[in-house]
């Protein structure tokens, strides 16, 4: 199994959580985002989207991180990413579509290099843009999470949204966002943080992080 990734990238920090999580083997490939590999021919013939992840599985190239970790779900169903019952799986797949699609994209860095290069925003406006998403985000993410005692969202155990989720409180810190405002979300990312497949998955712990 193959994983070309960027240490800093969501998509590819989602993915290690869960080949981590799964207990699987696998060798690092890194795509330099900053450098531009991401569309150099050799990458676009694995990618054509010029994005990372892509991971490898026995010959075969799959991208996009959601369907990488439904895939290794399937494949490889011990631990589960996502829950039994159907609504359960359900809500599971909302909440971690939340950040993954709506949350995050909007922080993608050829959307912020768009927004500076071409659009001529300057840097403190780009902090305010990735902080008001975020923020957006997660307060939808507090109001869904409710009350519920649960240590992890599917259960006792991390799955599919919590792969999303630490990435994303990564991202947060990093602009200088204060998690406690969002007790729930701050709930199950302690917890995530006590295991060593979220630590091992930090993007200062990979072998290209420039951290």
């Amino acid at each position: 199994m193959e994983l070309h990734g960027y240490f800093r990238s969501s998509a590819s920090y989602r993915v290690r959580i869960a080949l981590n999580l799964k207990g699987l083997e696998y060798d690092y490939h890194p795509v330099n985002l900053l450098k531009g590999e991401q569309r150099e021919p050799s990458y676009r013939s694995l990618n054509p989207q010029g994005l990372v992840p892509a991971l490898i599985d026995a010959g075969h190239v799959f991208t996009q991180s959601l369907a990488i970790l439904e895939w290794l779900d399937e494949q490889h169903p011990e631990p589960a990413l996502l829950p039994q019952d159907p609504l359960a799986r359900a809500r599971v797949r909302a909440l971690a579509y939340n950040i993954a699609c709506d949350i995050q994209p909007l922080q993608n860095l050829r959307v912020l290099k768009y927004l500076q290069a071409d659009l001529g925003v300057e840097e403190e406006q780009k902090i305010a843009w990735i902080r008001h998403w975020i923020d957006d985000g997660f307060k939808a993410l507090e109001s869904q999470l409710g009350t519920a005692a649960e240590r992890f969202v599917g259960g006792d155990t991390p799955g599919l949204f919590e792969c999303c989720l630490m990435p994303q409180i990564y991202n947060a810190e990093r602009f200088g966002m204060d998690i406690a405002r969002y007790p729930h979300i701050a709930r199950i990312a302690d917890a995530c943080a006590a295991l060593p497949a979220f630590a091992k998955a930090r993007p200062e712990n990979q072998p290209d992080s420039t951290l």
